[in-house]
């Protein structure tokens, strides 16, 4: 895709699974109350001395158990003594890098108790990892949310449901609760959701509509790269739908829409059937594909790169069953002005061209 989602979701939903009575525990937090401590409700004690964490949600994992004085589970009006031993256990591991709240601007389309829309700019990395561990979609989510008690941004229960690229833009859906995220991902995973994309790639597409099935995988021959997979029995079924929307001789612009959800799922099969998505750097769509030798075409081209300089793609619309209402939900999201722009040169190229 250009979109996948989370890995949990891949794997059958595991992760939405309750978790047992026999769970194990895992320290998040350990202190030694000082002696000189005077007794002090145990939420106001852990309030002054976690990082990040509000007092609500500190209420809340004394509620479920999670606060222990001396190793036994203890209520938010405990009152702490000195030489208590105060614990926080969590039924899930503690991060390696743990999601912190950073004030960056959402365009947040809607939301309620149970689900945000947000549309995604290009360049916005939406989930932290492989040396993106700050300025993430995450990190916004989780100081946009960071009053709501139930809302945990570092608990997989909650948040993403699917997600894109850092240099796609377009629309996301995001749980707030636990019981939100695993209805969404299970109408991910049956495939009833919605989603359309713009592209606009090289070449000619000569098909008016078509479908591209292929398995998704790893390409063994560049770890950064997906692929097609001639093995049928390697990868992951993926299934895009295409149709033309407009021509412009060497590029044409195309609506895709999305069966599956595999990583890159769009930008690979559209470069499999020989339309690479223009300006994708990653997979050459950042060279020129297609066109004429001559010098002002050339300069041409590497404007469009510069008007556009990311893969010209946008998830416009997405469509789901709310996941307590059972009303349809649906979304679209305008294209972004650098596509927009992008989209009016290479029109007019192409009637400059007919007139001439």
């Amino acid at each position: 895709m250009e979109e996948s989602f989370p890995e949990e979701l891949d794997n059958e939903l595991d992760e939405i699974e309750p978790v047992g009575d026999e769970a194990q525990l895992y320290e998040h937090f350990r202190v030694v109350v000082d002696k000189g401590q005077s007794m002090v409700r145990v939420d106001k004690y852990l309030f002054e001395r976690i990082v990040n964490a509000s007092r609500n949600r500190i209420q809340k994992a004394a509620e479920d158990g999670f606060v222990m004085a001396n190793g036994k589970p203890v209520k938010s009006s405990y009152k702490v003594k000195p030489l208590d031993v105060i614990t926080v256990m969590m039924d899930r591991p503690r991060y390696e890098n743990e999601i912190i709240p950073e004030d960056i601007p959402l365009d947040i389309v809607y939301e309620d108790s149970y689900v945000m829309v947000v549309n995604k700019p290009a360049g916005l990395v939406v989930h932290p990892g492989h040396g993106n561990y700050h300025g993430t979609l995450v990190n916004a989510l989780a100081w946009h949310m960071k009053d709501v008690p139930d809302y945990d941004a570092n608990d997989p229960h909650v948040g993403l449901v699917h997600r894109i690229d850092k240099d796609t833009s377009g629309l996301l859906v995001i749980a707030k609760t636990p019981d939100a995220k695993t209805n969404l991902g299970i109408q991910f995973y049956n495939k009833t959701t919605q989603r359309k994309y713009r592209a606009l790639v090289w070449g000619n597409v000569e098909q008016d509509e078509g479908t591209v099935t292929g398995n998704i995988a790893r390409n063994p021959k560049d770890r950064m790269q997906m692929a097609v997979m001639s093995d049928p029995e390697q990868g992951k079924h993926a299934v895009t739908h295409y149709r033309v929307l407009e021509r412009f001789g060497y590029v044409t612009l195309v609506e895709c829409m999305l069966e599956t959800g595999r990583t890159h799922q769009i930008r690979v099969h559209m470069k499999h059937i020989g339309h690479t998505l223009f300006n994708d750097e990653r997979y050459g769509g950042h060279e020129i594909l297609k066109g004429t030798h001559f010098s002002k075409y050339k300069q041409f081209v590497n404007n469009c790169f510069d008007i556009c300089p990311r893969q010209a793609l946008h998830a416009m619309t997405l469509g789901f069953v709310h996941p307590v209402t059972g009303e349809k939900m649906h979304f679209t999201s305008e294209l972004p002005d650098d596509m927009e722009r992008l989209i009016e040169k290479w029109r007019s190229y192409i009637s400059n061209r007919e007139l001439g």
